[in-house]
């Protein structure tokens, strides 16, 4: 797999991986998260990521999900469409001694149209160029549990991606190109729940 010559990798900021390295591939439309955007998530998320059920859609480099589980996740299942990155991801969580991470090779959407499973913390980081922000948030719905927590990251130049309206806005930054947000996700009314 060939790597990204313009980065050394993504290191692990906190947790019992801290300083840990995650090598990047040079794909399309892959750019892991930040370091400082993952240090500010990840103090917002200090009060519910220890025993956390996880989902990282979109996983990519896996940065935000293995994080998580440096930070005391329970579980996180990552969830990548290109062969060659889901293949990294489960090398790098046997490297990292982490059996309590999952990689599905699917695609996203079509992953959430399968069995549900709850979780508690969901990463939404879909590619910029696919824009897949709002129809994933829709297809997650039933996926969450209640009080979820739903990490959004979009570019800074762009308006807010539509998200369910029951959907509230905890915490919102910006660094750099990137734009971010926590949301607090309460049980769904019911009409939020039904296919559209």
């Amino acid at each position: 797999m060939r790597m990204n010559p313009r980065n050394s990798g993504v290191r692990i900021i906190a947790g019992t991986l801290r300083g840990s390295r995650l090598a990047v591939a040079d794909a399309p439309g892959l750019r892991p998260t930040p370091d400082r955007v993952r240090e500010t998530l990840f103090n917002w998320l200090t009060p519910v990521i220890a025993g956390a059920r996880c989902l990282d859609l979109f996983a990519g480099s896996g940065a935000l999900g293995i994080e998580a589980l440096s930070r005391g996740a329970a579980r996180v299942l990552f969830v990548e469409r290109d062969a060659r990155l889901a293949a990294a991801l489960r090398a790098a969580l046997q490297r990292l001694r982490q059996p309590a991470g999952e990689v599905v090779q699917d695609d996203a959407l079509t992953f959430l149209r399968g069995t549900v499973q709850p979780f508690d913390v969901v990463f939404l980081d879909p590619p910029y160029a696919a824009a897949l922000w709002s129809e994933a948030a829709q297809v997650l719905a039933p996926w969450l549990a209640p009080q979820a927590r739903v990490y959004v990251e979009w570019p800074a130049a762009w308006p807010p991606p539509e998200l369910p309206a029951h959907w509230q806005t905890l915490r919102q930054a910006r660094a750099g190109q990137v734009a971010y947000a926590l949301h607090g996700v309460p049980q769904a009314p019911a009409d939020a729940l039904r296919p559209r």
